[in-house]
């Protein structure tokens, strides 16, 4: 199936101011989470922009993990000296909008820089979830990710499966586990980020609430809600499944990545940005399918939530900073810039006129199951599946990381992980809740 969209103007116009004459660079600091072939995809971005123009360097440092860029930024921040850019994923998402003193929203960036900005040339699902209730557009929509089904395609012949058939159900994916576990594979099937994969996008795929108020979306005053009968169904299955040996566990956050890109297991539910991981360092041939889903749900299968981050500006610096960091947006948006991440990265294209290049260039047909992600996420959405934003959610995922654990290790039921789960998160929530009452 194929998703067309009416063309529109360029996303972004460079005011003609930016032709003055060249003068001492202004370096723009930004600060990021991405190792490894990310972190080379985002020295390169940086290096490519920097090569445009000589006003400005944007100067882009690793400072750990997500959770550790954002702890360190907030710590500078107060100390007087964040950078002019952070990559903040999603789940801080409603942190950084309680946060209005620290931040400017990247819509007045461009205004006040002079750079014509136009949010409806960027990919809906994507813009929509950094945006606020009044239609201003808070962050610059960077590395948007969704969660995908990963397999080997040679362990799949190897087992005596169907490389170009993967399994769509999660029924379908216990029994490919155990043809593979037949087969000698020691890992069928693994996923990365838990939370997101096993209970976010799983709630949204299955068009099931993930938390109240349409997930967040509607009010502080939301609460969790992924205790439902159809949660504790599935995590009972995939504790069975780790009982037997067909699902095993290989730590939090993207841990599990690494055991597919090896070799080790052979079928793994995470982002769709391993692409490129897979694509360069994997010694086989990698499939990509859509998230399984229970048939006999109705709505099903229905969208994916959005993963990976945006670009934040930090508030406190001169005006003129700021017009290098609406100009690196500037290029970031072009469509032959965004086209080019799109498909060294597996990330989602950040603009419509991005993704209708990949698509006029022959890149899908030619790298099948690279539009999975991208299909998956515009899809029509419904206010049970816009996209998750929770107060203190960085620690909520910490939560569910814990209470699984114990699923997966036997000691605890599926049912009472999930209650003592919405149990603890909710009281973050209410802390959220009482801290940010009454902001504007």
């Amino acid at each position: 199936m194929r998703f067309r969209f009416m063309p529109l103007a360029g996303a972004i116009t460079l005011a003609a101011a930016f032709a003055a004459p060249a003068h001492a660079q202004t370096e723009i600091q930004w600060w990021h989470s991405m190792g490894g072939a990310l972190g080379e995809w985002v020295n390169d971005l940086a290096k490519d922009f920097n090569a445009t123009q000589t006003q400005y360097k944007v100067v882009p440092t690793f400072k750990g993990s997500y959770d550790e860029s954002m702890t360190a930024a907030i710590a500078a921040f107060r100390a007087g000296n964040a950078p002019h850019i952070l990559q903040v994923f999603e789940v801080g998402t409603a942190t950084m909008m309680a946060s209005r003193q620290a931040i400017v929203p990247v819509g007045e960036v461009m205004k006040k820089a002079g750079v014509s900005f136009d949010p409806n040339a960027y990919v809906p699902a994507v813009a929509g979830y950094y945006t606020a209730p009044n239609g201003q557009m808070l962050s610059f929509p960077f590395n948007s990710s969704t969660t995908v089904f990963h397999y080997n395609k040679d362990a799949f012949k190897a087992a005596g499966l169907d490389p170009e058939s993967p399994p769509k159900t999660w029924p379908e994916v216990a029994l490919a586990a155990g043809k593979l576990k037949a087969s000698g594979h020691k890992c069928p099937f693994t996923t990365s980020w838990v939370s997101w994969t096993q209970l976010e996008s799983f709630s949204a795929w299955h068009n099931t609430e993930f938390a109240t108020l349409g997930n967040g979306m509607r009010g502080l005053n939301t609460r969790l809600s992924f205790n439902s009968p159809l949660h504790v169904r599935h995590i009972e299955n995939l504790a069975n499944m780790a009982k037997t040996g067909l699902f095993v566990y290989k730590g939090r956050g993207n841990a599990a990545d690494a055991t597919f890109v090896s070799g080790e297991c052979a079928m793994v539910t995470g982002s769709s940005a391993l692409y490129g991981n897979v694509k360069r360092n994997a010694k086989f041939t990698g499939g990509i399918s859509t998230l399984p889903y229970y048939p006999d749900v109705a709505g099903a299968p229905q969208n994916t939530v959005i993963g990976g981050a945006s670009l934040w500006v930090m508030s406190g610096k001169k005006d003129a900073d700021y017009k290098g960091v609406a100009m690196f947006f500037a290029h970031l948006s072009k469509a032959e810039e965004a086209a080019k991440s799109h498909q060294r990265t597996g990330y989602l294209p950040v603009t419509i006129a991005s993704y209708q290049l990949t698509e006029k260039s022959g890149f899908y047909k030619q790298n099948p199951g690279t539009d999975v992600s991208v299909e998956q996420m515009i899809r029509k959405t419904t206010d049970k599946s816009r996209g998750i934003r929770l107060g203190n959610f960085v620690q909520i995922r910490t939560i569910n990381d814990e209470e699984l654990e114990q699923v997966w290790a036997g000691r605890k039921a599926p049912k009472q992980a999930l209650d003592d789960a919405v149990k603890r998160g909710n009281e973050l929530l209410a802390r959220f809740e009482a801290a940010n009452k009454g902001k504007k």
